[in-house]
């Protein structure tokens, strides 16, 4: 196991030191683009004449190669985290958005006229009702962004010692040891099932009124031959 972690001293950090941080350069632009898309959400529900543009600028934000990015963040940022952690942060927007706008929307017309007739102001309905309804929504788009943004971390080892565990990649080529690769891209994996897992922990502690998901499917649909549900037709 000795070829597996034994990780060169160029890298200046140990393996549990790199775990560190590639979660620390993939979880913080998630956050960011969760902070950023919430408020965009609101506005693209409240002006549906925004969505498409905002929806279009981030696309072409995503279909940018991060390597361009870094080309014109490093005269501003340097060879640092943080040129990493913005294109990040941009990719996860594309995802993040639309699973607000379409949590927003999902709630009824109902639910917010009734928090309306309540007095409830837009703000105090936007957190205390539009939000928790819209949870499951933005949590699927937010585990499709952290699992994105895990797995491109290591994109970061083009600008040299940013990339966390994807600099095991590069270390692999540059020493010829294979084993090294075999670390990075398993951790990897290991890291973005665990991450994904405890966020659907997460997504079960704030919607604790959701049935487990498949419970409704293995529930026995009710036919005629059950007695509770026998009408009078088929009695006589």
């Amino acid at each position: 196991m000795n070829g597996f972690f034994d990780i060169p001293s160029d890298l200046q950090h140990s393996y549990a030191g790199l775990i560190g941080i590639h979660m620390q350069e993939a979880l913080i632009p998630v956050l960011v683009g969760l902070l950023l898309a919430l408020p965009i959400g609101l506005l693209c529900v409240h002006y549906d004449w925004l969505y498409p543009p905002v929806l279009w600028t981030s696309t072409v934000l995503y279909a940018i190669p991060s390597i361009a990015f870094f080309v014109v963040l490093i005269d501003s940022t340097g060879l640092t985290q943080l040129t990493v952690m913005i294109p990040l942060c941009l990719y996860s927007l594309v995802v993040l958005v639309p699973a607000v706008v379409d949590g927003i929307r999902s709630v009824p017309e109902e639910t917010n006229a009734a928090a309306a007739a309540m007095g409830i102001g837009p703000v105090r309905r936007y957190f205390q009702v539009q939000l928790p309804i819209a949870v499951p929504a933005i949590m699927a788009g937010l585990r499709v962004a952290t699992a994105s943004s895990i797995s491109l971390v290591s994109v970061g080892s083009l600008i040299g010692n940013q990339g966390a565990l994807g600099n095991l990649l590069t270390t692999a080529m540059l020493y010829h040891r294979p084993r090294l690769a075999v670390t990075s891209v398993v951790t990897t994996a290991v890291l973005a099932i665990v991450v994904d897992a405890l966020l659907v922990l997460l997504r079960r502690l704030l919607t604790p009124w959701e049935p487990p998901s498949g419970r409704a499917a293995r529930r026995p649909a009710a036919t005629l031959e059950d007695p509770a549900v026998r009408t009078p037709e088929a009695v006589s």
